[in-house]
């Protein structure tokens, strides 16, 4: 069981040269959770590529309902005390630490495609070309 940041699950449903990692991660550990944040990450992420005119809505809504069905049951809410302080104490958005809130919570690695994120935490921390290996 991984959390998988929504960048992730982006490579994961739309072809790229990102693509093969993904799957490579899913190959690895199909158990995926996140934090509800994903979903609208996830959204707007889709909203820009249907604006680029790179899929249309009707791919949109097909790729949203896919990965919404994928990760049904696997979405969890995250206290807000944990995401701020992690915030703080780390070079991570707050976005980026309610995935890291998560993973702390279920003691599982957090696996992302941030290099940037440093998350101040034992808990491990994956780059997904790391992970893979």
């Amino acid at each position: 069981m991984i959390v998988a940041d929504t960048n992730l699950l982006v490579y994961l449903y739309i072809r790229g040269q990102r693509t093969m990692q993904a799957e490579a991660v899913l190959i690895r550990d199909p158990v995926w959770m996140a934090p509800l944040l994903w979903r609208s990450e996830f959204r707007n992420t889709l909203v820009g590529l249907v604006r680029a005119r790179e899929i249309d809505l009707d791919d949109a809504l097909r790729i949203s309902h896919d990965a919404e069905r994928r990760m049904g049951g696997a979405e969890f809410s995250v206290a807000s005390q944990q995401v701020l302080q992690l915030s703080i104490r780390s070079r991570c958005s707050a976005y980026d630490c309610e995935f890291i809130a998560l993973a702390l919570d279920l003691r599982v690695p957090f696996v992302t495609a941030d290099r940037q994120c440093s998350p101040p935490s034992r808990r491990p921390r994956y780059h997904r070309t790391e992970f893979i290996r």
